[in-house]
């Protein structure tokens, strides 16, 4: 009889990944789309779903196909594809950027409400206890899901959870007025902030982390492991669609109460002080840096693995070593820097990372060609790289104002028609 993995092992397994998802800035977007949304709250969540979870379930699908080798994914573009976007990947949405964040984020919000005032001193020692418990968790990636799914995340979701039914029950106000954008294209405004949480990327990250978890369990075969791996995203899934609904609703409800802020962590440090007083700024720390925490382990692990297979000759204990304190020295000296460097890098392989992700959802019915990825992908990558450099203060006016008569330009996918026509002529290519 074929051996299956127990029910209580897939609920871990889907908490693991609930947790590798939902990082601070997933608790952040939410509350701000629900102050703005206002009375079309639905439609926009709605929108915000399809990008904010949809779209991350969809790549971790595909990363399941190619037992959670990026590298493999990457090569039916081009061979120098598969060597540069792999490393720029795990680098950017890692060390150089989500895990120093994890620290500093768990700083701001965990840790500097219950100080007199702030110091270097204080954000280093935080940032040290907060680096160190990373790598004792990470240290062993084969009990990360007994140690994440099946403790930390379970008491994170029980704490958000209790917010929300207060919330529900008790709600701050009415739900308020939409803004300008949300009055009339509230779906599609929705649909474009769940790009926002660049958790596409990141699933593309920690599928190595799934796979990995799921083939320690003895399962090897391809359609196992897409089988698991779905049913884990199913739960990751359903839970991170209550999540979003009920940050977004406090939104919505609290405009009367708190204002009209423009920050996420605000929006709920104010909410939980009136629904619970003194405690609910305990609440939300715990919350917050346990969000902080689950990202950065996996993070860590995810990049951990993935240069372990680079680099054989070092092993995985040294390597999350270096960037754990990489991660730590980066969140205490230069971040704001880091951040100006690593955000045009996202914004330049956002793009490109869902037209690789939308393309092998479509190699899974029928096979395409690499001229078909390659066109594709320059298209989409011509708007995208020139949107990063722009970013980062390098642009032209002239370029600007020509791309601006792309269709969606102004509410940035103007990569969309360039990418459709990239492949396209890809398709031409192959045919001729």
């Amino acid at each position: 009889m074929k051996q299956k993995l127990p029910v209580k092992e897939i609920l871990a397994l889907g908490f693991f990944m609930f947790a590798l998802f939902l990082g601070a800035g997933n608790l952040i977007f939410p509350p701000v789309l629900g102050q703005q949304a206002g009375e079309s709250i639905w439609p926009a969540i709605f929108g915000f779903l399809v990008t904010g979870v949809g779209l991350p379930l969809l790549a971790i699908i595909t990363i399941s196909n190619v037992g959670g080798d990026l590298d493999t994914l990457s090569q039916r573009v081009h061979k120098t594809f598969a060597v540069v976007f792999p490393v720029v990947i795990y680098l950017t949405i890692g060390p150089f950027f989500g895990i120093p964040r994890t620290g500093t984020v768990a700083y701001e919000v965990g840790v500097v409400p219950f100080l007199p005032s702030t110091s270097g001193f204080s954000l280093f020692v935080s940032t040290l206890i907060f680096f160190s418990i990373t790598f004792w968790l990470a240290l062993n990636p084969a009990k990360l899901v007994d140690r994440v799914g099946k403790i930390l995340t379970p008491i994170l979701f029980v704490l958000i959870v209790i917010i929300s039914i207060r919330a529900f029950i008790s709600p701050l106000g009415d739900v308020g007025y939409a803004a300008e954008t949300y009055i009339e294209g509230a779906f599609f405004s929705g649909f474009l902030e769940g790009f926002l949480t660049m958790d596409a990327i990141a699933a593309l990250v920690f599928g190595i982390v799934i796979i990995n978890r799921i083939q320690e369990k003895g399962f090897r075969e391809v359609g196992d492991i897409r089988s698991y791996t779905i049913k884990a995203g199913i739960i990751a899934g359903v839970g991170l669609s209550f999540v979003y609904i009920a940050l977004a609703y406090i939104g919505a409800t609290s405009v009367n109460a708190v204002g009209v802020l423009d920050n996420g962590g605000a929006i709920l440090t104010a909410v939980t002080s009136r629904l619970f007083g003194p405690f609910g700024t305990i609440l939300l720390a715990f919350v917050i840096t346990g969000a902080c925490l689950t990202t950065s382990i996996g993070l860590v692990s995810a990049c951990g693995e993935f240069l372990t297979k680079r680099f054989k000759r070092v092993s995985y204990p040294v390597i999350i070593a270096v960037l754990c304190l990489f991660s730590f020295t980066m969140a205490n000296l230069g971040l704001s820097q880091l951040i100006s460097f690593s955000l045009p890098l996202l914004i330049a392989i956002y793009p490109i990372t869902i037209v690789l992700i939308s393309l092998s959802i479509l190699h899974l019915v029928k096979p395409l060609s690499s001229s078909i990825y390659s066109g594709a992908i320059i298209g989409a990558g011509i708007v995208s790289i020139y949107d990063g450099l722009t970013m980062a203060g390098l642009y032209s006016d002239f370029i600007t104002n020509t791309l601006a008569h792309l269709p969606l330009y102004t509410e940035g996918v103007g990569w969309l028609l360039p990418s459709l026509v990239g492949g396209l002529l890809g398709y031409l290519y192959q045919k001729r």
